[in-house]
């Protein structure tokens, strides 16, 4: 297949482009104007010019088969100010706005959009067991997702098959939200975070790429997709797991209210929040997790 995709250079994109090329697809990165080139250098696949501002699309993006759209803002990098808020937006909803706009001016389109979006989508559930019917949260996250899930959808109405890929926390060596987690445990200052009580949805990277390659071939493939193991943990086990994998003491518990106060709102929705987020399309479309299993994964990766 000849692939667009977008958010190329972010953690999830480099594997994916990488994983996609050595499986034999055409890979085309769509290039926004302010994209770092040397970061993206040696992963296979070609570049396509891309203005996610006009929508305008190079030529050699003309004949593809698929597209899967992972553009958007690091959401944990910075407290959330008006104005990142903004960025946070702009760079999700807009810009699948615009993708989806091109896609549309095509005279022969893709089959298929994946679309990435996030289990924020459903806020803070506390115990509740959360599948792709649960209904959206009312908070920023949970309006954010809404929003972007929504411009993903339009292409629906090009006759283009579209994934709507719910990520939770991803799991990698490099990169993402462990190396951070892992961080004060490695100093020997590591704990659970508030209550401890709240459920983590996580799922390796290794999964999130090869869900992805799922998404784009199989047909039967359609609508909001949980990307998440299907074995969340409450954030004291998760740290007890994490403090073993690296032989290190979990014993310095973070206190919601500091995180409050060094994070302000970020620290709710990101920290404090529970989701029990289950991966209940997947399992219907019989999709085998490489890593479902939380002890092997920590030692895998954190090896």
């Amino acid at each position: 297949m000849k692939i667009l995709v977008t958010g190329s250079t972010g953690l999830v994109g480099t594997a994916l482009v990488s994983e996609l090329k050595e499986a034999g697809h055409t890979v085309c990165r769509l290039v926004r104007p302010d994209t770092n080139i040397e970061a993206i250098r040696g992963t296979g696949g070609f570049d396509v010019k891309w203005d996610p501002v006009t929508g305008e699309l190079g030529a050699a993006g003309v004949g593809a088969d698929a597209v899967v759209n992972l553009a958007g803002a690091s959401i944990a990098d910075g407290r959330w100010t008006r104005e990142r808020k903004r960025l946070l937006r702009t760079s999700r909803v807009d810009t699948t706005h615009a993708l989806v706009g091109a896609l549309a001016k095509m005279a022969a389109r893709p089959r298929v959009l994946v679309s990435a979006s996030a289990i924020g989508y459903y806020g803070n559930r506390g115990d509740e067991v959360l599948d792709e019917q649960s209904a959206a949260g009312r908070d920023f996250l949970g309006d954010l997702a809404q929003g972007w899930e929504a411009e993903a959808e339009k292409a629906e109405v090009l006759g283009i098959r579209v994934v709507r890929a719910r990520f939770g926390i991803i799991l990698a060596e490099a990169g993402g939200a462990l190396p951070q987690m892992a961080r004060p445990f490695r100093f020997g200052m590591g704990g659970k975070i508030g209550s401890g009580q709240q459920w983590m949805s996580w799922v390796t990277l290794k999964d999130v790429v090869a869900i992805l390659r799922f998404a784009l071939e199989n047909g039967a493939a359609r609508g909001p997709m949980n990307v998440v193991s299907p074995q969340p943990t409450r954030n004291a086990e998760f740290t007890t797991v994490l403090a073993k994998a690296l032989h290190r003491p979990a014993i310095f518990p973070a206190p919601a209210f500091a995180l409050r106060l060094m994070l302000g709102e970020m620290a709710d929705a990101l920290l404090l929040s529970s989701q029990r987020v289950v991966p209940a399309q997947l399992e219907k479309l019989g999709y085998r997790f490489l890593q479902p299993d939380l002890q092997t994964t920590l030692d895998r990766v954190l090896r």
